[in-house]
């Protein structure tokens, strides 16, 4: 099954194959669905079932339980569940049959999708859960809508450096005061780990933007000897902590409690963490656009988004569904407000025109 953020990964390798994938989109017309949709989404309450694309996995099963099965029960309307790729889903769209009403994506991706014309413009107006779960400004786009973030940050052995805690980029750096391989991630995994470096090299939160790419390339040449796998897969950290195969690895935030449940001493540090945010939008042309309005208002709500933070270590935009949580539960999640200034969010604009060349250049740099 898949994860959510291995899923995530495959826009940070483009979507440029849409052309590629028309072939494939129309061979997937006939068993995306399963029946043929017929845009119909002007129609008042829309029709009886509609069509989410999203990853599975165990973020699917979450999904069911805090999301889709509650609103069926509300509204009557069945929810349909689309695991398809990008470069397929956007051809289907360039077609004008896509087969998915909402899509949940990265909100990355979702800008790729903008530059070609394959979302609905969304009105506000029709998502009344945006103003009473406080989601933020940055987080509302003409295309689509912030609903939750991961974070990606150091996991570390908490056996491996006689009691001492690694405390910020520059300690993940330091295979003196704490000794031990790194891990880190390739760009099948997710975006290069640039401000990392930077981070570890001085660079202040607020300053790491536009990213001196030369400066954050010499700072991950001091490492490379030290780095023994790069991971492209959500577990693959933590099998090679638990394997003890490194003491530091970088990590998406919520793998660590997964470890921790299965015995492995290790433990996190938010400190530098760098946030991604995924957001919902509607597939132009959909065939079931005021279901996809229905369906996205509801997994807004705070409480929606609380109950998906109990399901999965999904961190929610809305600064209310936090305090629908108990301190436990709140505090176990990355996006706590008690963490949250020790974080940065990623400059997607910045990744979209920059990234074919960073992902070149790391490439060069790994074998090199």
């Amino acid at each position: 099954m898949r994860d959510a953020r291995i899923d995530r990964r495959l826009f940070l390798r483009g979507v440029g194959g849409a052309t590629a994938g028309l072939a494939a989109a129309t061979a997937l017309s006939a068993c995306g669905t399963g029946t043929s949709r017929t845009p119909s989404g002007s129609a008042k309450g829309g029709g009886k079932t509609v069509v989410v694309r999203d990853s599975g996995g165990s973020y699917g099963a979450a999904l069911q339980k805090a999301i889709y099965t509650p609103f069926t029960q509300e509204t009557g309307i069945g929810v349909k569940v689309l695991n398809l790729d990008d470069a397929p889903l956007l051809a289907q769209i360039k077609q004008g049959r896509p087969q998915c009403d909402l899509i949940n994506n990265s909100m990355m991706s979702h800008l790729k999708y903008v530059k070609q014309g394959a979302l609905e413009t969304l009105d506000p107006g029709r998502l009344k859960s945006l103003k009473s779960a406080k989601v933020p400004e940055n987080q509302i786009t003409e295309h689509a809508i912030g609903h939750s973030f991961y974070g990606q940050c150091i996991a570390y052995r908490t056996d491996a450096f006689d009691g001492r805690k690694p405390e910020s980029w520059a300690d993940f750096w330091d295979t003196e005061a704490f000794q031990g391989g790194r891990a880190m991630v390739s760009p099948d995994g997710d975006l290069p780990e640039l401000e990392f470096a930077l981070l570890a090299d001085g660079v202040p939160m607020d300053k790491l933007y536009p990213l001196d790419v030369d400066r954050a390339f010499k700072v991950l040449t001091r490492l490379r000897g030290d780095i023994k796998k790069f991971w492209d897969s959500g577990p693959l950290p933590g099998v090679l902590l638990s394997r003890q195969e490194v003491t530091m690895s970088t990590v998406w935030d919520g793998r660590i409690a997964d470890l921790q449940k299965q015995g492995v001493p290790v433990a996190r540090q938010l400190n530098g963490m760098r946030r991604q945010f995924s957001g919902y939008a509607i597939a132009k042309g959909a065939a079931n656009v005021d279901g996809a309005y229905q369906l996205m208002d509801f997994a807004l709500r705070a409480e929606s988004q609380a109950a998906l933070a109990k399901a999965f270590p999904s961190n929610p935009s809305s600064p209310v569904a936090y305090a629908k949580l108990t301190e436990d539960e709140r505090n176990a999640l990355a996006g706590a407000p008690k963490y949250y200034d020790e974080g940065f969010d990623a400059d997607i604009d910045w990744w979209l025109k920059n990234e074919s060349a960073v992902t070149k250049r790391w490439l060069e740099w790994a074998r090199g």
